[in-house]
């Protein structure tokens, strides 16, 4: 094992693993999720969709995922995460290239329901075996890298959907769905050849592993009875969970109606909001290496407080300042925080409970995400056709993210600075 690792000591497999862990968020984040934000208007023209109902399909994709992502947890725990998220991988893909199908609500809502549980049973594993192939250290850094591939959902659909609208007409986020398809069965079988479960497989050790020894429990093969109640029990956990939960529901409500209320309430034209949520693609790439990188300096607890602070204020800005600088701005201030949270919360929970216990920690804090993040759309849409304006929907998503903000003080100093 020594001779191997010093044989790679130039170029470790665990970047290999990192870059197909960006591959696998590109498809079950950036492209299952958040390509619906510029899909939306013209598939609830084509659809006839009230806000309503265009909230509750996104609904739909998050039960779908709030449900395999509990499931991909203990699978991955107990089997092979490799074939739990190539397998998932292969699901996104093919439904959202049945999406473009869709003649009716009900025909979309269980497309995007089973898109959902496809990239719940992606993103959950990928991330565990993040934690197991990056030593603490270096693992918020990791889960921060991983996690910018949401990103590239929004370089790839801001451009694509408008100039595919431009081209054939509002049948044009038919295409979309399939381009995006395609990518996504195309990437499973990428994943399948060449992701490795953990270093021990390939004779090396974790990436920044050192000096490093992780807590004896992540040395155990399997999750017994005492360490999953560790995970029920364990009050950082509970205040991850909730803090999870506030950014859930805020987030998804921002990125769902992004596109629409620029192009209904604030003037904006579909190429115009394209290239805005392209700009928030862009900078958002990094702004997960950006917050997880520093919340292994500053602490897990000082980066959860600090970019919830930031978000609300995002939420707000785009509510109240309906002129494009305001739409900038916020845009810019979104981008710089998009994904931080997320990646704080998987190296959180391997400091919390060692790597071993990564897949399903996340499962169950993602549990109180996940409904959260349900819930969120559709609420979002029935303000928006009680009022007749979006603003409502992003101050609420403001006063519940500060409360994510709130409830970080109350994180275990010990643990988590």
């Amino acid at each position: 094992m020594e001779a191997l690792n010093h044989k790679n000591k130039n170029f470790h497999y665990g970047w290999v693993i990192l870059t197909l862990a960006i591959l696998i968020v590109v498809n079950a984040q950036g492209l299952a999720r958040f390509g619906y934000t510029m899909i939306l208007p013209s598939m609830q023209e084509g659809l006839h969709l009230s806000n309503t109902r265009a909230g509750a399909l996104a609904t739909g994709n998050f039960c779908g995922y709030l449900l395999l992502a509990l499931i991909a947890g203990f699978l991955a725990s107990r089997f092979s995460p490799r074939r739990v998220i190539a397998i998932s991988l292969f699901i996104v893909g093919l439904t959202m290239m049945l999406t473009a199908t869709s003649r009716s609500f009900a025909s979309a809502f269980l497309w995007r329901t089973l898109t959902g549980m496809g990239s719940g049973g992606c993103f959950v594993p990928a991330m565990g075996v993040l934690a197991a192939w990056f030593a603490q250290k270096r693992r918020g850094m990791a889960t921060g890298i991983a996690v910018g591939g949401s990103s590239v959902g929004l370089i790839i659909t801001g451009p694509l959907v408008p100039w595919l609208l431009k081209k054939t007409g509002q049948d044009g986020w038919r295409l979309a769905w399939v381009a995006l398809g395609c990518f996504g069965i195309l990437s499973s079988i990428v994943i399948q050849l060449f992701l490795r479960d953990k270093p021990a497989e390939m004779g090396l050790t974790p990436i920044g592993a050192g000096r490093e020894t992780e807590p004896p429990r992540d040395m155990n093969p399997s999750v017994e009875v005492s360490s999953w109640r560790q995970i029920y029990t364990s009050s950082e956990v509970r205040h991850l969970a909730f803090i999870y939960s506030t950014f859930g529901f805020s987030y998804i409500i921002f990125t769902t109606f992004f596109a629409k209320y620029l192009q209904s309430e604030a003037g904006f034209s579909r190429e115009a909001a394209g290239k805005l949520w392209g700009i928030v693609g862009w900078l958002s790439i990094t702004c997960g290496l950006l917050w997880g990188g520093l919340s292994d300096i500053l602490g897990r607890r000082q980066a959860l407080l600090l970019v919830s602070l930031l978000q609300g204020c995002v939420y707000v800005t785009f509510a109240l300042w309906r002129t494009p600088n305001g739409a900038l701005f916020a845009s810019l201030l979104f981008g710089l925080t998009a994904w931080s949270i997320p990646a704080i919360m998987a190296a959180a929970c391997g400091d919390c409970l060692g790597a071993r216990l990564v897949p399903a920690a996340l499962g169950f804090i993602t549990l109180f995400f996940g409904i959260a993040q349900a819930l969120g759309p559709v609420v979002a849409g029935l303000l928006a056709d009680r009022f007749h304006t979006f603003v409502p929907s992003f101050l609420t998503a403001a006063c519940v993210i500060w409360l994510g903000s709130a409830d970080a003080l109350f994180l275990h100093k010990k643990r988590m600075i």
